[in-house]
């Protein structure tokens, strides 16, 4: 067993979900920090565990052909980007065998993987950002926060935002200092100014800026309105989302609207796109079109298919599908997500498209009770996965195919895996890269009705 604050000299052969490298001192498995598959490096121990241990580079011997530092002023601080030190393909590389090693080692599946979907830009590809706010020496500053932490790592410029984004924060930040407007505490629960929060439609170029403050200041944001979109042309957006409490959940539900319109506009897989602050909305535009266009391969669906789309947020993925189809029915409990999946089927004349918010399990209920039982159904769950609840209500309705879009392959994989004990076949995966440079990887999965 490796011994604390001894330095050994080991070669890394493996990389974690979380980025780090992976490699064996004395049988025990340790895991090292921006460090690369191939690299020879002496290791400090700094913990030890049962069954692991957790080391820090002390000097690399011999780099990994993998190795390229890929510009950024402040990844090791902030801890966003694990990959920032190797090159794009070993990352995209590393993020396949991470959703192999979940259907594998978790869901204990073999299913046919498709090739890897790599992201055409591994910068400037986010159209969201939420910027906490904190004080440094008096004044406010954004940023992000520190791995593992609350501790926010101020940041003028991240290379995964659009570039317009740090001009808009360092305006913002310098009316809030001019104002001398208060900024939000975590621990006292004082304070006024608590996130900056920006969108962009990727293709429309409209921007959203959504303040959160602890109650309502929009008198004394009248000015910075005007100054704001004087200067920014394509704002389109301004609002102010009201968090009274006391949490680290980022958004409240009431917003109120400052200036222009309550939604921004975009395009998604040919169809218009209205998006509001409150709406869930892929983050890399570009690469979620690849996604639905293999979740739609997977689905296939005839002209006589009802497809029931569960978590359909702005209604992206169904409306996607919906020339295909007979019927689509969106489901999601957000009713500010359901007000804009309407609007998105009406704005695209789409008929065949019907949105309810709610329960899943209510909405399916009602469903059945009409005669109506889907042939397809589509999940983009959260990151903690779907509920037994939610997985019983599908199995109940017997679609001939579920296509689980994930944005964690571990969830993923435990429900793949429940899916496959009540009737159907995890028949094929395929890995995407939504987010270049992060420890996030997203999958679709198609699963079959067995006979």
């Amino acid at each position: 067993m490796p011994e604390k604050n001894q330095i050994y000299t080991t070669e890394i052969t493996g990389l974690t979900s979380e980025g780090n490298g992976v490699c064996r001192i004395d049988g025990m498995a340790v895991f090292v920090p921006e460090t690369a598959v191939g690299d020879v490096a002496e290791i400090k121990i700094v913990k030890v565990l049962s069954s692991h241990g957790f080391g820090i580079v002390n000097k690399i011997i011999t780099p990994s052909t993998d190795r390229e530092l890929r510009k950024c002023e402040v990844y090791k601080k902030c801890g966003g980007c694990v990959f920032r030190h190797i090159n794009y393909k070993a990352e995209c590389h590393a993020k396949n065998e991470i959703v192999k090693s979940a259907f594998e080692r978790i869901g204990g599946l073999t299913p046919m993987y498709d090739e890897f979907i790599s992201s055409e830009n591994s910068d400037r590809y986010r159209n969201k950002a939420q910027y906490p706010l904190t004080l440094s020496d008096g004044k406010a500053v954004c940023g992000f926060y520190a791995p593992r932490s609350h501790r926010v790592v101020p940041v003028e410029d991240c290379s995964l935002q659009p570039e317009i984004f740090s001009s808009i924060t360092t305006h913002i930040l310098n009316y809030i200092n001019t104002k001398k407007l208060s900024v939000y505490n975590e621990l006292s629960g004082t304070g006024i100014m608590r996130h900056i929060y920006l969108r962009q439609g990727t293709y429309s170029g409209e921007i959203m800026v959504c303040l959160v403050a602890r109650k309502n200041i929009s008198r004394q944001l009248t000015a910075l309105c005007r100054t704001l979109t004087e200067k920014f042309s394509d704002i389109k957006s301004i609002i102010l989302n009201i968090n009274p409490d006391k949490t680290n959940i980022i958004l409240g539900e009431k917003c109120v609207l400052l200036w222009g319109n309550d939604t921004i506009s975009d395009t998604m897989c040919g169809n218009k796109i209205k998006i509001s602050a409150l709406s869930f909305y892929q983050i890399n535009t570009r690469q979620a079109e690849k996604l639905y266009a293999k979740a739609l391969e997977y689905a296939s669906p005839n002209k006589n298919d009802v497809i029931a789309d569960l978590y359909c947020g702005a209604g992206t993925i169904g409306l996607s599908m919906a020339k295909k189809a007979k019927k689509v029915i969106g489901v999601d409990i957000v009713p500010d997500a359901i007000k804009n999946a309407k609007k998105n089927a009406d704005l695209n004349n789409i008929s065949n498209a019907e949105f309810y918010c709610g329960d899943a399990g209510e909405i399916f209920s009602q469903l059945h009770q009409s005669g109506c039982y889907p042939d397809v159904i589509i999940l983009d769950p959260p990151r903690k996965g779907c509920s037994k609840e939610s997985l019983d209500v599908i199995i109940t309705s017997s679609p001939s195919k579920i296509i689980m879009i994930s944005c964690n392959p571990s969830t993923a994989a435990r429900d793949a895996k429940y899916l496959s004990k009540h009737g159907y076949s995890v028949t094929k995966v395929c890995g995407t890269d939504l987010f270049p440079s992060t420890k996030h990887v997203e999958c679709v999965v198609l699963l079959t009705k067995t006979k």
